[in-house]
């Protein structure tokens, strides 16, 4: 089965490249985008043998699994692009639940970049920018998926679409993921729908109101989660009652937020 995209994506405007085999999806993106590429386009593949999360770690996708990366050029600030990965989650949640059909799988959102099944991650989304010598700002959004199969050892327990009894391949998720990004995307409006992106992020938010510990660098902040503010940075509560604010960090919810307290 080849890759395709959805009818939505295609009446925005959205172009894709494939590809059997490469390193990194944002990659690709990012070094057409300094040849002139200015999107909005998809790359996308099956088998990621280079890619990156967070920090650098790596994100490699055997073959089976799904890499992609769009890339889009935006007139915007820096920290308002970065509000796009919220968008990001909500298209793959959506993707994920319309390939999935009656088959209840409970997919939801872990701060700030994982889409979890229960409570192991299913897909992980890497936001990239540099500013372009014409102007603007290329934004690349990696969102990568366990299909077939998923890392072991990894901090946070991984599954698998296969792992989940759901038989469904990598260009069929990539179709209604083109489509539900080209949705989200719309909703996102250049930052001016975030509101909106935050109302419904917060909806499949796993965590909300339960004990977290957030591990930044080498300081571990501990409290409740409460919310996310109009800039996409989670807002926890500590025991003396004051509001932190964290913009980056590796989150733990319920016993293992306990055990990183202690």
């Amino acid at each position: 089965m080849a890759f395709t995209l959805g009818p939505r994506a295609t009446s925005a405007g959205y172009r894709f490249e494939s590809f059997d085999q490469t390193g990194s999806t944002n990659s690709q993106a990012m070094e057409r985008a300094r040849a002139g590429e200015r999107g909005p386009m998809w790359f996308v593949t099956t088998e990621q043998t280079a890619g990156r999360g967070r920090r650098q770690r790596p994100w490699i996708a055997p073959r089976g699994n799904l890499a992609s990366s769009v890339l889009e050029t935006l007139d915007v600030a820096p920290a308002t692009a970065a509000t796009l990965g919220f968008a990001a989650g909500l298209a793959l949640e959506a993707a994920l639940r319309a390939v999935a059909g009656p088959v209840s799988v409970g997919f939801s959102l872990k701060w700030p970049n994982d889409v979890l099944a229960g409570e192991a991650k299913l897909s992980g989304i890497l936001l990239e920018a540099e500013t372009l010598s014409g102007g603007g700002l290329a934004v690349v959004v990696g969102m990568g998926t366990n299909i077939v199969a998923a890392p072991e050892g990894t901090p946070v327990p991984a599954t698998s679409l296969a792992a989940l009894g759901l038989e469904i391949g990598a260009e069929q998720l990539f179709t209604a993921l083109s489509d539900s990004w080209a949705e989200c995307r719309g909703i996102w409006d250049n930052g001016r729908g975030f509101g909106e992106i935050r109302r419904r992020w917060l909806a499949l938010a796993v965590g909300l109101g339960q004990p977290v510990a957030v591990h930044t660098g080498h300081v571990t902040v501990s409290g409740i989660f409460d919310t996310i503010d109009d800039t996409g940075c989670m807002i926890l509560r500590t025991s003396t009652g004051d509001r932190v604010l964290i913009s980056a960090g590796d989150v733990h919810f319920g016993a293992a937020a306990t055990a990183r307290a202690d």
